[in-house]
């Protein structure tokens, strides 16, 4: 039987991409999480989901019965103040209680950084909690890395936003310093093949894909890669601090995290020990490959993870308006119901040709023709004429990317359109009802991009909100329908 392992941060980027990782193999796993109910939904039966402080040495104690090795993923960057102490006291309570426990081996993810020259707070928080990790007496496997390049990964999307919304750029010293960028994909092989590495000790392993590039050179490739033209124009001025100022105006969805990270970029993030490269038989991917890796998989619409995810499962918020994702804008509603899920669906996989979208049909009507006029496929092609959809299937001006029987339709336009869109439709049990939900997501390519959505954003308000209560109205009226649904 495999050991059992138990991993924190399941919520955060790196940790909910490792939860699924282990899902994959079947590995028995136990998640510690302070909001259960946020994951439970999102893991298989087999994943054991326990409520938990790492600040709570009791719940500690209790998620650590019987475990094997452990994952330390978590950090307290993104709140407002002391996240070092508040690291400092989290990483003490957990090595405590891994100690305790008896447990086998501690893996932990920090950061790359000199300790002879002045860190920044950030990492020198990330090598104190490795350090405090170390003093518990329990074998750790620390892992140092720089950039992680992947769709969702806070580095990545940083470096997205600027090139995706600044034709040109003023860039800084510290855009000229050297990283080791690794790619999200090699992150996740490092963690996985270190529950079986042999090793004495509490080794360090500092990781790092094969180039040694400035921020720069990474915004260029990202550039070249989106078919974006791009000027930099270098000053010696613009300390870290000044520019995270500045990237709140230009991203302010980055502003508080995001400012943080910038301060860190004092000196070189780079590989000095490559015994990783020796005790590891893989080599990671280059730059070039991890970027081309990560468009990809922003082709499925959403990130696998992404780094505000710990955010979100700290302070949940249920409804969004234009808020942003990463690059990508998103507008969800939600509405309740009282009629089951499979009643509450029936008009979702409906929806489209003869049924109409439910609200300003002359408007979509109107934007079909606009799409007609721009060379696009307009609102003519309707949808298939048996009742249940499949994916591949053309919806009026949209085709089916993913569909599950009675819970989710999502719908990827084929609109012209300066950039992506999804519309999709979720829908949950909630007691007696049921509850809808409505997502609407853009992709912007450039500044075209963005003044295309926040141009329409006030008729997407509008339209997307009478959609929805317009759902819920044929939901309704079908439930009060039960023969009739039967036949459909």
């Amino acid at each position: 039987m495999k050991p059992l392992i138990l991993l924190t941060g399941a919520t955060g980027y790196i940790g909910g991409r490792l939860l699924r990782l282990f899902e994959a193999e079947q590995s028995p796993l136990r998640c510690l999480v302070r909001r259960p109910e946020l994951l439970r939904g999102r893991v298989t039966t087999e994943t054991e989901v326990v409520a938990g402080d790492l600040l709570d040495e009791e719940s500690l104690r209790r998620a650590m019965t019987g475990v094997h090795a452990a994952y330390y993923l978590v950090h307290s960057m993104g709140t407002s103040q002391g996240f070092e102490e508040t690291d400092r006291r989290a990483a003490t309570c957990f090595a405590a209680a891994a100690r305790a426990a008896g447990i086998r081996r501690i893996i932990y993810l920090g950061g790359l950084g000199d300790r002879s020259l002045q860190l920044s707070p950030h990492l020198r928080s990330r090598q104190e909690v490795g350090e405090i990790l170390r003093q518990s007496g329990v074998p750790v496997i620390e892992f140092r890395a720089s950039i992680v390049i992947g769709s969702g990964s806070l580095s990545f999307e940083m470096i997205r936003a600027l090139v995706e919304r600044l034709p040109a750029m003023i860039t800084p010293r510290w855009v000229r310093i050297l990283a080791q960028p690794i790619a999200i994909d090699d992150v996740l092989r490092y963690l996985r093949a270190a529950l079986d590495v042999r090793a004495d000790g509490s080794p360090i392993f500092e990781i790092g894909g094969p180039d040694c590039i400035s921020y720069g050179e990474l915004m260029r490739e990202y550039a070249r890669q989106r078919g974006l033209r791009r000027f930099m124009i270098p000053v010696p001025v613009l300390t870290p601090r000044l520019s995270s100022l500045w990237l709140g105006l230009v991203t302010p969805g980055y502003a508080r995290i995001g400012g943080k990270l910038i301060g860190s970029i004092r000196h070189p993030t780079v590989v000095q020990d490559d015994n990783a490269l020796r005790v590891f038989p893989f080599r990671p991917m280059g730059i070039h490959e991890a970027i081309g890796q990560a468009l990809r998989d922003e082709d499925r619409k959403y990130a696998g993870t992404c780094w505000s995810d710990a955010l979100s499962a700290a302070d949940p918020v249920r409804s969004w308006g234009g808020v942003r994702f990463g690059n990508r804008l998103v507008d969800s509603k939600q509405a309740r119901v009282p009629v089951p899920p499979s009643a509450a669906f029936v008009p979702i996989r409906r929806i489209g040709g003869s049924a109409g979208w439910y609200y300003g049909n002359w408007l979509w009507t109107l934007r079909g023709w606009i799409d007609l006029l721009m060379g696009g496929s307009g609102m003519r092609r309707g949808r298939p004429a048996n009742k249940e959809l499949k994916v591949g299937d053309t919806v009026d001006c949209w085709r089916v990317e993913s569909f599950e029987p009675g819970k989710r339709l999502c719908l990827a336009a084929e609109m012209k359109m300066p950039g992506r869109a999804w519309l999709e439709f979720e829908v949950r049990g909630d007691g007696d009802g049921s509850i809808i939900c409505q997502t609407a997501v853009f992709d912007p390519v450039g500044l075209s991009g963005l003044l295309y959505w926040y141009s329409v954003f006030p008729l997407h308000q509008f339209i997307f909100a009478g959609m929805l209560r317009g759902i819920a109205r044929a939901a309704q009226r079908q439930n009060e329908q039960p023969c009739t649904a039967n036949h459909v």
